[in-house]
């Protein structure tokens, strides 16, 4: 199961990375803008500084995952899976708060959190 959890750890931080990429590199492109809904450019524009700050939350988390990954590997289990599992909640539990925040944003929390949250459970259930 832990095998498992740490594929989907590491999906989970690929989601993560492409998200610091949009939010952090790509907030005001059109492609970006529409994934996010926002209403147009100059609304990505007025929020650029707090996507920028919160591309690097995520880039932070995906890093986190893969340490986690890469301890697990190399045998360090207790660290790996601790750290595997912290950045695969906090994933979680963000695109729960993305979703609560506003319901149309449903399919990008699903992204955001659903391989998060299944690496969670099997690592919950491997451990």
């Amino acid at each position: 199961m832990l095998i498992i959890a740490a594929i989907l750890a590491v999906v989970a931080a690929a989601v993560a990375f492409y998200l610091f990429m949009l939010e952090s590199l790509r907030w005001t492109d059109p492609g970006t803008v529409a994934i996010f809904q926002l209403r147009g450019t100059s609304s990505a524009a007025a929020t650029a500084q707090l996507a920028y700050n919160l591309g690097f939350h995520n880039l932070f988390l995906a890093v986190g995952a893969c340490l986690g990954v890469v301890l697990l590997i190399a045998g360090n289990a207790v660290a790996g899976l601790t750290l595997m599992s912290f950045s695969t909640a906090c994933m979680l539990l963000a695109a729960v708060v993305l979703v609560l925040s506003d319901r149309r944003l449903g399919r990008l929390a699903a992204v955001q959190g659903g391989p998060a949250g299944v690496s969670l459970m099997f690592s919950l259930l491997g451990a």
